[in-house]
């Protein structure tokens, strides 16, 4: 299990300045996790600290447009061809939605008009796709076009875009899950509903979905558990595919106080039935605590319950997530950078631990991680020790999704895990 996370070495907390540890001690960590020269980054103040995130952020936005879109857009053009994938997990719409990231931060409209040119680019390619959701299909190019459009003052863009959202049909057959099912479509809607307005998407669509999403949850229910899921037979318990998932895009609806119940009945199941370590099953079945990954395990897992402590301000809540926290932080630290499955997402369960408490312990950590990938990413890659995803410039599975985390660094109490936390 070990092969898939580097040992953490790093303090569980210091303050900024705090003195180097002892040589040895040092010299014996080096090798693996803390090296002297992260230790320097750790100890710098936050305004220090902020401008070397913003400095590598940018400076990896311009690599990642140069290999996603601009090699990219000319290959197709000479091919005459369209942009290939253009999903947000491994395809265009991540570059997109890191440029339109950048924008907030900096207020570069260069990166905001790109990103206006790569969303175009992705909705001519997507005409037709039959997935509806935010992050692997069409809802998420309108959602995010019309939004994109809203900042860059483009009305008719705006019309455009929310007209095609609304002709996205979610299929009678369609899985109840984010990245492919009436979950991810339902998250869209919300997401244009924040950006754009409350009704943008009105309830006489959303509560549609949500309640054939709460049908399907009570047709599986099990003993002790309220609301179940499947997808491709097996009943998955993470942010993906599965329990956690679900249930965060339910929070956000307006339930009725049996829906609630449910829901609250399924994160109190999800609990008490977790591993001894504070981590999670991958499914229903499952018996090995293996995987810390956004997508399976504890940290997907933690950033719903940490939505669900404000909903419901139970003890249970924030214990479980404390719980969880030191899973992520004791084997998290993987080999690989992506944010669905690797250290720049793991540390969004710091982030998100950080805005509900304020507590800087949460905020050290995150930190620890970020600066990890800051100062020793790139090397490990290069010597192949470190993986850079099968996609190594997308969102989900590469170096855009540690691009984003360097973002969202900047000002840690806007960050939000893309594409999941609104």
């Amino acid at each position: 299990m070990a092969d898939r996370f580097f040992p953490n070495n790093m303090p569980g907390y210091a303050d900024e300045g705090a003195p180097p540890p002892p040589a040895a001690a040092a010299a014996a960590a080096i090798p693996s996790t803390y090296s002297s020269s992260l230790h320097h980054l750790l100890s710098l103040p936050y305004p220090d600290l902020a401008d070397r995130f913003l400095h590598a952020a940018l400076h990896l936005k311009q690599k990642v447009v140069h290999e996603t879109w601009d090699k990219r857009r000319r290959a197709a053009a000479a091919a005459g061809e369209a942009v290939g994938d253009f999903t947000l997990y491994t395809g265009a719409l991540g570059t997109a939605l890191l440029l339109f990231r950048a924008y907030l931060v900096t207020g570069d409209r260069a990166d905001l008009a790109t990103c206006a040119e790569i969303v175009a680019a992705c909705d001519a390619a997507s005409m037709g796709a039959e997935i509806a959701t935010f992050i692997c299909g069409r809802a998420g190019v309108c959602a995010l076009g019309a939004v994109v459009a809203k900042h860059a003052g483009d009305e008719a863009g705006v019309a455009h875009y929310l007209s095609a959202f609304k002709e996205i049909k979610i299929h009678s057959k369609s899985p109840d899950e984010l990245l492919y099912g009436r979950a991810g479509y339902l998250w869209a809607c919300t997401f244009l509903n924040k950006h754009l307005g409350d009704n943008t998407i009105p309830p006489t669509t959303t509560d549609t979905v949500m309640r054939d999403i709460i049908r399907d949850g009570r047709t599986l229910s099990t003993i002790g558990c309220p609301l179940m899921y499947e997808w491709y037979g097996e009943k998955y318990w993470g942010a993906a595919h599965g329990l956690s998932g679900i249930m965060h895009v339910l929070l956000d609806m307006d339930l009725t106080k049996d829906d609630t119940e449910c829901v609250k009945g399924t994160l109190r199941y999800m609990i008490q039935n977790r591993f001894p370590s504070g981590n999670y099953p991958v499914t229903e079945e499952d018996k090995h605590d293996r995987l810390v990954h956004w997508c399976h395990g504890a940290p997907g897992i933690s950033l719903t319950l940490a939505k669900a402590s404000q909903v419901f301000p139970e003890e249970r809540f924030l214990e479980a997530i404390a719980e969880a926290a030191e899973v992520v932080w004791n084997r998290g630290l993987l080999k690989r950078v992506g944010i669905c499955h690797g250290v720049s997402g793991n540390a969004y369960t710091f982030l998100a631990l950080f805005r509900l408490t304020k507590k800087k312990e949460h905020l050290y950590r995150a930190k620890a991680f970020a600066c990890f990938l800051l100062d020793r990413a790139k090397q490990l890659i290069a010597d192949g020790i470190m993986h850079s995803g099968d996609e190594p410039y997308s969102l989900f599975e590469g170096q855009v999704g540690m691009a984003y985390l360097f973002l969202d660094m900047i000002n840690p109490l806007d960050s939000r895990f893309p594409g999941y936390e609104l």
